[in-house]
Protein backbone atom coordinates (compact mmCIF):
# COMPACT_ATOMS: atom_id res chain seq x y z
CA UNK A 1 0.00 0.00 0.00
CA UNK A 2 1.22 3.55 -1.14
CA UNK A 3 2.36 5.65 2.35
CA UNK A 4 0.87 8.47 2.55
CA UNK A 5 2.86 11.98 2.10
CA UNK A 6 2.00 13.34 5.08
CA UNK A 7 3.32 10.17 7.25
CA UNK A 8 6.50 10.42 5.63
CA UNK A 9 9.53 12.20 7.80
CA UNK A 10 9.64 16.20 6.93
CA UNK A 11 12.81 15.47 5.09
CA UNK A 12 11.98 12.87 2.98
CA UNK A 13 8.27 14.68 2.30
CA UNK A 14 9.84 17.28 0.62
CA UNK A 15 12.04 14.58 -1.35
CA UNK A 16 8.91 13.90 -3.44
CA UNK A 17 9.10 16.07 -6.51
CA UNK A 18 11.66 18.36 -4.35
CA UNK A 19 14.11 16.07 -5.01
CA UNK A 20 12.24 12.72 -7.25
CA UNK A 21 12.08 10.03 -3.98
CA UNK A 22 8.87 7.85 -3.74
CA UNK A 23 8.65 5.69 -1.31
CA UNK A 24 6.89 2.42 -2.19
CA UNK A 25 4.82 -0.75 -0.93
CA UNK A 26 7.55 -2.84 0.99
CA UNK A 27 8.88 -0.52 3.51
CA UNK A 28 6.38 -1.20 6.06
CA UNK A 29 9.16 -2.14 9.03
CA UNK A 30 10.86 1.30 8.38
CA UNK A 31 8.09 3.28 8.11
CA UNK A 32 7.04 2.40 11.84
CA UNK A 33 9.10 4.85 12.79
CA UNK A 34 6.22 7.24 12.09
CA UNK A 35 3.71 5.99 14.33
CA UNK A 36 3.69 7.88 17.40
CA UNK A 37 1.14 6.20 20.41
CA UNK A 38 1.23 9.49 22.21
CA UNK A 39 0.51 11.78 19.27
CA UNK A 40 -2.16 11.83 16.48
CA UNK A 41 -1.45 10.66 13.10
CA UNK A 42 -3.88 13.04 11.63
CA UNK A 43 -4.97 16.39 12.48
CA UNK A 44 -8.22 19.05 11.99
CA UNK A 45 -8.39 20.22 8.47
CA UNK A 46 -8.17 24.05 9.64
CA UNK A 47 -4.37 23.39 11.48
CA UNK A 48 -3.01 23.47 8.17
CA UNK A 49 -4.03 26.98 6.82
CA UNK A 50 -2.06 29.42 9.02
CA UNK A 51 1.40 27.90 7.71
CA UNK A 52 0.31 27.46 4.58
CA UNK A 53 -0.58 31.15 4.59
CA UNK A 54 2.47 31.58 6.05
CA UNK A 55 4.14 30.72 2.69
CA UNK A 56 1.50 32.76 0.65
CA UNK A 57 2.47 35.57 2.06
CA UNK A 58 6.49 35.02 1.75
CA UNK A 59 7.30 33.01 -0.86
CA UNK A 60 7.09 35.95 -3.21
CA UNK A 61 9.54 37.81 -1.26
CA UNK A 62 12.05 35.28 -1.00
CA UNK A 63 12.31 35.03 -4.88
CA UNK A 64 11.58 38.86 -5.09
CA UNK A 65 15.48 39.72 -3.91
CA UNK A 66 16.26 37.99 -7.67
CA UNK A 67 13.21 39.16 -9.41
CA UNK A 68 13.23 42.74 -8.43
CA UNK A 69 16.77 43.03 -10.04
CA UNK A 70 15.29 42.26 -13.03
CA UNK A 71 12.12 44.59 -12.81
CA UNK A 72 15.20 47.43 -11.06
CA UNK A 73 13.04 47.62 -7.70
CA UNK A 74 16.15 47.53 -6.29
CA UNK A 75 20.50 46.28 -6.71
CA UNK A 76 22.69 44.53 -4.98
CA UNK A 77 26.37 45.05 -6.40
CA UNK A 78 28.61 42.60 -6.33
CA UNK A 79 31.56 44.82 -6.19
CA UNK A 80 33.28 48.44 -6.33
CA UNK A 81 32.90 48.23 -10.43
CA UNK A 82 31.15 45.10 -11.38
CA UNK A 83 26.90 44.89 -11.36
CA UNK A 84 25.62 41.70 -10.06
CA UNK A 85 25.10 38.58 -12.43
CA UNK A 86 20.72 39.26 -11.45
CA UNK A 87 21.12 43.30 -11.93
CA UNK A 88 22.44 42.14 -15.40
CA UNK A 89 19.65 39.70 -16.11
CA UNK A 90 21.45 36.80 -15.50
CA UNK A 91 21.32 33.85 -12.60
CA UNK A 92 23.79 32.00 -9.90
CA UNK A 93 24.60 28.47 -11.76
CA UNK A 94 24.24 25.41 -9.17
CA UNK A 95 22.16 27.42 -6.89
CA UNK A 96 18.62 27.13 -5.85
CA UNK A 97 18.49 31.32 -5.85
CA UNK A 98 15.14 32.22 -7.49
CA UNK A 99 13.73 28.78 -6.38
CA UNK A 100 11.44 29.43 -3.66
CA UNK A 101 7.90 29.78 -4.68
CA UNK A 102 8.99 26.85 -6.94
CA UNK A 103 9.83 24.89 -3.66
CA UNK A 104 6.96 26.15 -1.82
CA UNK A 105 4.34 25.48 -4.16
CA UNK A 106 5.70 21.74 -4.40
CA UNK A 107 6.73 21.03 -1.09
CA UNK A 108 6.00 23.82 1.99
CA UNK A 109 2.36 23.70 0.68
CA UNK A 110 1.47 20.63 -1.84
CA UNK A 111 0.43 18.24 -0.17
CA UNK A 112 -0.33 19.73 2.83
CA UNK A 113 -2.90 21.90 0.81
CA UNK A 114 -3.74 18.89 -1.00
CA UNK A 115 -4.72 16.88 2.67
CA UNK A 116 -6.28 19.97 3.72
CA UNK A 117 -8.68 20.14 0.83
CA UNK A 118 -9.90 16.30 0.53
CA UNK A 119 -10.46 16.85 4.80
CA UNK A 120 -12.34 20.06 3.96
CA UNK A 121 -14.30 18.37 1.20
CA UNK A 122 -14.79 14.93 3.63
CA UNK A 123 -16.58 17.64 5.91
CA UNK A 124 -18.58 19.51 3.93
CA UNK A 125 -16.53 22.68 5.20
CA UNK A 126 -17.06 24.69 1.70
CA UNK A 127 -15.62 27.54 2.97
CA UNK A 128 -12.21 25.69 3.77
CA UNK A 129 -12.43 23.90 0.34
CA UNK A 130 -12.99 26.97 -1.53
CA UNK A 131 -9.55 28.78 0.15
CA UNK A 132 -7.75 25.87 -0.66
CA UNK A 133 -8.75 25.78 -4.27
CA UNK A 134 -7.90 29.72 -4.39
CA UNK A 135 -4.56 29.13 -2.97
CA UNK A 136 -4.09 26.07 -5.56
CA UNK A 137 -5.17 28.69 -8.08
CA UNK A 138 -2.63 30.90 -6.59
CA UNK A 139 0.25 28.28 -6.58
CA UNK A 140 -0.12 27.43 -10.58
CA UNK A 141 -0.23 31.26 -11.14
CA UNK A 142 2.51 32.41 -9.36
CA UNK A 143 5.21 29.23 -10.83
CA UNK A 144 3.60 29.52 -14.16
CA UNK A 145 4.47 33.36 -14.63
CA UNK A 146 7.98 33.08 -13.32
CA UNK A 147 9.08 29.79 -14.71
CA UNK A 148 6.92 28.77 -17.94
CA UNK A 149 6.26 25.07 -18.43
CA UNK A 150 5.68 23.50 -14.82
CA UNK A 151 4.53 20.17 -13.36
CA UNK A 152 1.11 19.96 -12.66
CA UNK A 153 -0.54 16.71 -13.76
CA UNK A 154 1.75 14.28 -12.74
CA UNK A 155 2.91 16.80 -9.77
CA UNK A 156 1.49 14.37 -6.57
CA UNK A 157 1.48 11.03 -8.01
CA UNK A 158 3.90 9.63 -5.72
CA UNK A 159 4.32 6.58 -8.24
CA UNK A 160 6.54 8.61 -9.90
CA UNK A 161 10.55 8.98 -9.85
CA UNK A 162 10.69 11.77 -12.63
CA UNK A 163 7.91 14.02 -13.62
CA UNK A 164 6.76 15.63 -16.89
CA UNK A 165 5.84 19.24 -17.29
CA UNK A 166 2.85 20.71 -18.39
CA UNK A 167 2.67 23.75 -20.93
CA UNK A 168 2.05 27.52 -19.84
CA UNK A 169 -1.53 27.45 -21.39
CA UNK A 170 -2.61 24.66 -19.58
CA UNK A 171 -1.59 26.32 -16.55
CA UNK A 172 -3.22 29.07 -17.09
CA UNK A 173 -6.37 27.60 -17.87
CA UNK A 174 -6.11 25.24 -14.99
CA UNK A 175 -5.52 28.09 -12.96
CA UNK A 176 -8.79 29.82 -14.14
CA UNK A 177 -10.73 26.43 -13.32
CA UNK A 178 -9.53 26.48 -9.92
CA UNK A 179 -10.77 29.64 -9.33
CA UNK A 180 -13.94 29.22 -10.36
CA UNK A 181 -13.96 25.91 -8.17
CA UNK A 182 -12.98 28.15 -5.24
CA UNK A 183 -15.85 30.72 -6.41
CA UNK A 184 -18.57 27.88 -6.35
CA UNK A 185 -17.85 27.03 -2.77
CA UNK A 186 -17.38 30.20 -1.55
CA UNK A 187 -20.75 31.29 -2.54
CA UNK A 188 -22.07 28.61 -0.46
CA UNK A 189 -23.46 28.41 3.05
CA UNK A 190 -24.60 24.91 3.31
CA UNK A 191 -23.19 22.22 4.89
CA UNK A 192 -19.96 22.72 7.99
CA UNK A 193 -19.36 25.91 6.55
CA UNK A 194 -18.41 27.95 10.07
CA UNK A 195 -16.64 31.25 10.06
CA UNK A 196 -15.48 30.27 13.92
CA UNK A 197 -14.34 27.07 12.68
CA UNK A 198 -11.65 28.80 10.46
CA UNK A 199 -10.56 32.28 12.47
CA UNK A 200 -7.95 31.25 14.98
CA UNK A 201 -5.66 29.76 11.77
CA UNK A 202 -6.88 32.21 8.88
CA UNK A 203 -4.70 35.27 9.98
CA UNK A 204 -5.12 36.90 6.60
CA UNK A 205 -9.50 36.88 6.83
CA UNK A 206 -9.95 35.52 10.28
CA UNK A 207 -12.53 32.95 8.40
CA UNK A 208 -14.65 35.74 6.74
CA UNK A 209 -15.55 33.48 3.42
CA UNK A 210 -17.01 36.51 1.78
CA UNK A 211 -13.50 38.36 1.75
CA UNK A 212 -12.08 34.95 0.21
CA UNK A 213 -14.93 34.79 -2.68
CA UNK A 214 -13.51 38.62 -3.46
CA UNK A 215 -9.65 37.00 -3.35
CA UNK A 216 -11.05 34.17 -5.76
CA UNK A 217 -12.41 37.40 -8.04
CA UNK A 218 -9.33 39.20 -7.73
CA UNK A 219 -6.79 37.21 -8.60
CA UNK A 220 -9.01 35.80 -11.70
CA UNK A 221 -9.24 39.26 -12.71
CA UNK A 222 -5.25 39.35 -12.87
CA UNK A 223 -5.12 36.31 -14.13
CA UNK A 224 -7.53 37.04 -17.40
CA UNK A 225 -5.22 40.43 -17.62
CA UNK A 226 -2.11 38.28 -18.65
CA UNK A 227 -3.93 37.54 -21.92
CA UNK A 228 -3.67 41.39 -23.05
CA UNK A 229 -1.51 39.86 -25.92
CA UNK A 230 -3.49 37.41 -27.14
CA UNK A 231 -6.30 37.48 -29.44
CA UNK A 232 -8.63 35.87 -26.95
CA UNK A 233 -8.29 38.94 -24.32
CA UNK A 234 -11.42 40.06 -22.91
CA UNK A 235 -10.94 43.40 -21.48
CA UNK A 236 -15.01 43.54 -19.94
CA UNK A 237 -14.19 39.98 -18.27
CA UNK A 238 -11.09 41.36 -16.28
CA UNK A 239 -13.40 44.38 -15.64
CA UNK A 240 -16.52 42.45 -14.70
CA UNK A 241 -13.83 40.48 -12.09
CA UNK A 242 -12.59 43.39 -10.53
CA UNK A 243 -15.61 44.51 -9.44
CA UNK A 244 -16.46 41.39 -7.88
CA UNK A 245 -13.61 41.84 -5.98
CA UNK A 246 -11.97 44.34 -3.62
CA UNK A 247 -13.94 47.26 -2.84
CA UNK A 248 -11.55 49.32 -0.94
CA UNK A 249 -8.13 48.94 1.46
CA UNK A 250 -10.37 47.31 3.83
CA UNK A 251 -10.29 44.23 1.43
CA UNK A 252 -6.89 43.75 1.33
CA UNK A 253 -5.07 40.40 1.81
CA UNK A 254 -1.94 41.25 4.47
CA UNK A 255 -0.65 39.01 6.77
CA UNK A 256 0.18 40.20 10.32
CA UNK A 257 3.44 39.95 11.91
CA UNK A 258 4.34 39.93 15.68
CA UNK A 259 7.91 40.41 14.68
CA UNK A 260 8.92 39.66 18.80
CA UNK A 261 10.41 36.22 18.98
CA UNK A 262 14.26 35.56 19.67
CA UNK A 263 14.27 33.36 16.46
CA UNK A 264 12.42 36.20 14.46
CA UNK A 265 10.54 32.93 13.31
CA UNK A 266 7.61 35.65 13.36
CA UNK A 267 8.70 38.99 11.79
CA UNK A 268 8.08 40.28 8.20
CA UNK A 269 10.56 38.94 5.77
CA UNK A 270 11.77 42.74 4.83
CA UNK A 271 11.93 43.68 8.41
CA UNK A 272 15.51 44.53 10.34
CA UNK A 273 15.28 41.34 12.82
CA UNK A 274 15.24 38.96 9.89
CA UNK A 275 17.76 40.81 7.62
CA UNK A 276 17.31 39.97 4.64
CA UNK A 277 17.46 43.22 2.31
CA UNK A 278 19.96 45.39 4.44
CA UNK A 279 22.58 45.66 1.33
CA UNK A 280 19.74 46.48 -1.00
CA UNK A 281 19.47 49.76 -2.22
CA UNK A 282 16.73 51.67 -4.33
CA UNK A 283 17.32 51.98 -8.18
CA UNK A 284 17.76 55.38 -10.58
CA UNK A 285 14.28 54.02 -12.09
CA UNK A 286 11.80 53.80 -9.22
CA UNK A 287 13.13 57.10 -8.16
CA UNK A 288 12.53 58.65 -11.11
CA UNK A 289 8.95 57.71 -11.10
CA UNK A 290 8.72 59.27 -8.12
CA UNK A 291 10.69 62.74 -7.91
CA UNK A 292 9.09 64.52 -10.72
CA UNK A 293 11.69 63.39 -13.25
CA UNK A 294 9.12 61.35 -15.13
CA UNK A 295 5.81 63.10 -14.42
CA UNK A 296 6.51 66.88 -15.33
CA UNK A 297 8.26 67.94 -12.21
CA UNK A 298 5.68 66.81 -9.71
CA UNK A 299 7.31 65.07 -6.28
CA UNK A 300 5.19 62.00 -4.87
CA UNK A 301 4.69 62.43 -1.73
CA UNK A 302 4.91 58.77 -1.05
CA UNK A 303 8.93 58.90 -2.14
CA UNK A 304 9.68 60.18 1.42
CA UNK A 305 7.17 57.66 2.65
CA UNK A 306 8.32 54.61 0.87
CA UNK A 307 11.65 55.14 -0.10
CA UNK A 308 15.06 55.82 1.80
CA UNK A 309 17.37 59.33 1.76
CA UNK A 310 21.06 59.29 1.65
CA UNK A 311 22.99 60.58 4.28
CA UNK A 312 22.73 64.30 2.98
CA UNK A 313 18.44 63.75 2.73
CA UNK A 314 18.25 63.54 -0.75
CA UNK A 315 16.74 61.05 -2.64
CA UNK A 316 18.94 59.24 -5.11
CA UNK A 317 18.97 55.69 -6.82
CA UNK A 318 21.80 53.90 -7.43
CA UNK A 319 22.63 53.14 -10.95
CA UNK A 320 22.06 49.26 -11.70
CA UNK A 321 25.01 48.95 -14.15
CA UNK A 322 27.97 50.00 -12.08
CA UNK A 323 29.02 48.79 -8.51
CA UNK A 324 29.35 50.58 -5.25
CA UNK A 325 31.80 53.45 -6.23
CA UNK A 326 29.07 55.38 -8.31
CA UNK A 327 28.57 58.15 -6.07
CA UNK A 328 30.10 59.56 -2.89
CA UNK A 329 29.69 57.72 0.12
CA UNK A 330 27.04 60.70 1.38
CA UNK A 331 25.53 60.52 -1.80
CA UNK A 332 24.85 56.88 -1.70
CA UNK A 333 20.93 55.78 -0.24
CA UNK A 334 20.69 54.45 2.50
CA UNK A 335 19.37 51.02 3.19
CA UNK A 336 15.16 50.53 3.13
CA UNK A 337 15.28 50.65 6.71
CA UNK A 338 16.46 54.39 6.71
CA UNK A 339 20.17 53.43 7.83
CA UNK A 340 23.67 53.33 6.34
CA UNK A 341 24.42 50.63 7.86
CA UNK A 342 22.07 47.53 9.72
CA UNK A 343 18.97 48.55 11.34
CA UNK A 344 19.10 46.02 14.36
CA UNK A 345 15.83 45.23 15.96
CA UNK A 346 13.88 47.41 17.67
CA UNK A 347 14.85 50.26 15.40
CA UNK A 348 12.22 52.42 13.50
CA UNK A 349 12.39 51.62 9.65
CA UNK A 350 9.25 52.73 7.14
CA UNK A 351 6.69 51.35 5.14
CA UNK A 352 6.98 47.00 4.73
CA UNK A 353 10.48 47.35 5.99
CA UNK A 354 9.30 46.99 9.82
CA UNK A 355 9.48 43.74 12.14
CA UNK A 356 5.26 44.31 12.30
CA UNK A 357 4.91 45.33 8.89
CA UNK A 358 1.40 43.61 7.34
CA UNK A 359 2.49 42.09 4.70
CA UNK A 360 0.09 42.09 1.02
CA UNK A 361 -0.40 39.34 -0.49
CA UNK A 362 -3.62 41.30 -3.04
CA UNK A 363 -4.34 45.07 -2.64
CA UNK A 364 -7.62 47.10 -3.63
CA UNK A 365 -4.92 49.65 -4.94
CA UNK A 366 -3.28 46.80 -7.99
CA UNK A 367 -6.56 45.64 -8.83
CA UNK A 368 -7.91 48.93 -9.68
CA UNK A 369 -5.01 49.67 -11.41
CA UNK A 370 -5.31 46.42 -13.42
CA UNK A 371 -9.23 47.67 -14.11
CA UNK A 372 -7.89 50.57 -15.15
CA UNK A 373 -5.41 49.31 -18.24
CA UNK A 374 -8.23 46.52 -18.89
CA UNK A 375 -11.01 49.74 -19.39
CA UNK A 376 -8.38 52.06 -21.10
CA UNK A 377 -7.33 49.06 -23.83
CA UNK A 378 -10.54 48.54 -24.72
CA UNK A 379 -11.74 52.43 -25.42
CA UNK A 380 -13.54 53.21 -21.77
CA UNK A 381 -11.63 56.01 -20.69
CA UNK A 382 -14.19 56.80 -18.05
CA UNK A 383 -14.10 54.13 -16.25
CA UNK A 384 -10.30 53.84 -16.69
CA UNK A 385 -10.07 57.38 -15.24
CA UNK A 386 -11.73 56.71 -12.37
CA UNK A 387 -10.41 53.21 -11.35
CA UNK A 388 -6.79 55.36 -12.09
CA UNK A 389 -8.05 57.70 -9.59
CA UNK A 390 -8.78 54.98 -7.19
CA UNK A 391 -5.44 53.04 -7.70
CA UNK A 392 -3.52 56.22 -6.81
CA UNK A 393 -5.28 57.51 -4.01
CA UNK A 394 -5.51 54.13 -2.15
CA UNK A 395 -2.31 52.96 -2.31
CA UNK A 396 -1.29 57.06 -0.75
CA UNK A 397 -3.90 55.59 2.16
CA UNK A 398 -1.71 52.22 2.13
CA UNK A 399 1.39 54.05 2.86
CA UNK A 400 0.02 55.60 5.66
CA UNK A 401 -1.70 52.20 6.83
CA UNK A 402 2.16 50.47 6.68
CA UNK A 403 3.72 53.49 8.21
CA UNK A 404 1.65 52.75 11.13
CA UNK A 405 1.99 49.34 11.62
CA UNK A 406 5.14 48.85 13.61
CA UNK A 407 5.34 52.82 14.92
CA UNK A 408 7.83 53.76 11.98
CA UNK A 409 10.05 56.81 11.74
CA UNK A 410 7.51 58.79 9.21
CA UNK A 411 4.92 60.84 8.83
CA UNK A 412 1.96 60.44 7.09
CA UNK A 413 1.21 61.94 4.27
CA UNK A 414 -1.89 64.66 5.41
CA UNK A 415 -4.86 65.52 3.38
CA UNK A 416 -4.21 68.75 2.09
CA UNK A 417 -0.48 66.76 0.25
CA UNK A 418 -2.19 64.25 -1.35
CA UNK A 419 -5.34 66.10 -2.49
CA UNK A 420 -2.84 68.44 -4.27
CA UNK A 421 -0.90 65.75 -5.91
CA UNK A 422 -3.95 64.10 -7.04
CA UNK A 423 -5.33 67.47 -8.16
CA UNK A 424 -2.18 68.13 -10.49
CA UNK A 425 -2.98 66.80 -14.11
CA UNK A 426 0.43 65.65 -14.66
CA UNK A 427 -0.38 63.03 -12.08
CA UNK A 428 -4.09 62.55 -12.51
CA UNK A 429 -4.69 63.83 -16.21
CA UNK A 430 -8.35 64.04 -17.80
CA UNK A 431 -9.76 61.18 -19.43
CA UNK A 432 -8.87 61.78 -22.95
CA UNK A 433 -5.25 62.26 -21.74
CA UNK A 434 -5.20 59.38 -19.40
CA UNK A 435 -2.72 56.63 -21.28
CA UNK A 436 -0.90 53.43 -20.52
CA UNK A 437 2.13 55.64 -19.17
CA UNK A 438 0.23 56.61 -16.28
CA UNK A 439 -1.52 53.40 -15.45
CA UNK A 440 1.28 50.92 -15.41
CA UNK A 441 3.83 53.51 -13.82
CA UNK A 442 1.24 53.95 -10.66
CA UNK A 443 0.62 50.44 -10.77
CA UNK A 444 4.57 49.91 -10.72
CA UNK A 445 4.68 52.18 -7.64
CA UNK A 446 2.02 50.64 -5.64
CA UNK A 447 3.34 46.72 -6.52
CA UNK A 448 7.08 47.96 -6.13
CA UNK A 449 8.77 45.79 -2.65
CA UNK A 450 5.99 43.27 -2.40
CA UNK A 451 4.37 42.14 -6.13
CA UNK A 452 7.81 41.12 -7.53
CA UNK A 453 5.45 38.52 -10.16
CA UNK A 454 3.26 40.82 -11.01
CA UNK A 455 5.60 43.83 -11.86
CA UNK A 456 7.51 41.49 -13.95
CA UNK A 457 4.84 40.13 -15.89
CA UNK A 458 4.30 44.17 -16.43
CA UNK A 459 7.25 44.44 -17.99
CA UNK A 460 7.31 41.74 -19.73
CA UNK A 461 3.97 42.16 -21.11
CA UNK A 462 5.00 45.52 -22.74
CA UNK A 463 8.36 44.10 -23.78
CA UNK A 464 10.10 46.33 -20.59
CA UNK A 465 10.42 49.30 -23.19
CA UNK A 466 8.08 49.23 -25.24
CA UNK A 467 6.02 52.06 -26.72
CA UNK A 468 2.65 53.78 -25.15
CA UNK A 469 0.20 53.86 -28.44
CA UNK A 470 -1.01 56.65 -27.34
CA UNK A 471 2.14 59.55 -26.59
CA UNK A 472 4.91 56.74 -28.14
CA UNK A 473 6.48 57.18 -24.98
CA UNK A 474 7.60 54.31 -22.85
CA UNK A 475 5.08 52.89 -21.00
CA UNK A 476 7.84 52.63 -18.27
CA UNK A 477 9.48 55.93 -18.63
CA UNK A 478 12.78 55.54 -18.02
CA UNK A 479 13.31 51.75 -17.87
CA UNK A 480 16.77 50.63 -19.47
CA UNK A 481 17.92 47.33 -19.67
CA UNK A 482 21.05 46.46 -18.40
CA UNK A 483 24.12 48.06 -20.75
CA UNK A 484 25.95 44.67 -19.86
CA UNK A 485 23.50 41.71 -19.83
CA UNK A 486 24.33 38.37 -18.40
CA UNK A 487 27.10 36.69 -20.77
CA UNK A 488 24.76 32.81 -21.46
CA UNK A 489 21.73 35.51 -22.47
CA UNK A 490 23.19 35.77 -26.20
CA UNK A 491 22.26 39.58 -25.91
CA UNK A 492 18.71 38.70 -24.84
CA UNK A 493 16.42 40.04 -21.96
CA UNK A 494 15.62 37.33 -19.27
CA UNK A 495 12.33 36.23 -19.37
CA UNK A 496 11.62 32.88 -16.99
CA UNK A 497 13.43 32.04 -14.04
CA UNK A 498 15.08 28.48 -14.93
CA UNK A 499 13.02 25.73 -12.67
CA UNK A 500 14.98 25.31 -9.05
CA UNK A 501 17.90 23.77 -9.19
CA UNK A 502 18.29 21.04 -6.82
CA UNK A 503 15.22 19.47 -7.54
CA UNK A 504 15.15 20.27 -11.60
CA UNK A 505 18.48 19.96 -13.05
CA UNK A 506 19.64 17.45 -10.65
CA UNK A 507 16.61 14.69 -10.42
CA UNK A 508 14.84 15.57 -13.32
CA UNK A 509 16.53 16.27 -16.09
CA UNK A 510 15.08 14.52 -18.95
CA UNK A 511 11.64 16.53 -18.61
CA UNK A 512 14.02 19.59 -18.55
CA UNK A 513 15.46 18.71 -21.95
CA UNK A 514 12.05 18.01 -23.46
CA UNK A 515 11.39 21.86 -22.93
CA UNK A 516 14.50 22.72 -23.87
CA UNK A 517 15.39 23.64 -20.06
CA UNK A 518 19.48 22.69 -19.93
CA UNK A 519 20.01 25.11 -22.95
CA UNK A 520 22.11 27.86 -21.74
CA UNK A 521 19.65 30.75 -22.59
CA UNK A 522 16.90 29.17 -21.17
CA UNK A 523 16.00 32.03 -19.11
CA UNK A 524 15.63 34.05 -21.83
CA UNK A 525 12.63 32.25 -24.18
CA UNK A 526 9.31 34.13 -24.07
CA UNK A 527 6.78 33.17 -22.56
CA UNK A 528 3.39 31.49 -23.91
CA UNK A 529 1.13 34.09 -22.40
CA UNK A 530 3.38 36.77 -23.41
CA UNK A 531 3.46 36.33 -26.96
CA UNK A 532 0.43 37.56 -29.16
Amino acid sequence: MRTPLRMIPKLLRGAVLGGGLTLASGCQNFLDVNENPNAPQTVSANLYLAPILHWVATSEQFDGRFIGRYTQNWTLPSGATLASTWDRMGYDLTSDNGGQLWRDVYWSIGQNLVDMMDKAEAEERWDLLGIGYAIKAWGWHKVTATHGELIIKQAFDQTRFTFDYDSQEFAYQETLRLLDEAIKNLQRTDGAVNQAYLTRFDRVYSGDRTKWLKFAYGLKAMTLNHYSKKSSYKPADVIAAVDLSFTSNADDALLPYSGTSADNADGNFWGPRRNNITNYRQTNFVVNLMNGTAFGGVVDPRMSRMLAPAPDGQYRGRDNNVGTTALPANQLPNNFYGYVGTAGAGQPSRYLFADKSRFPIMTYSQLQFIKAEAALRSGNRGVALQAYTNGVSSHIDFVNARNLDDAQAVTPIPAAEKNAFLANTAIVPSAADLSLTHVMSQKYIAQWAWAHVETWMDLRRYDYTGLDPQTGQQVFPGFAIPTTLFADNNGKVVQRLRPRYNSEYVWNTAALDAIGGRAADFQTKPLWITQP
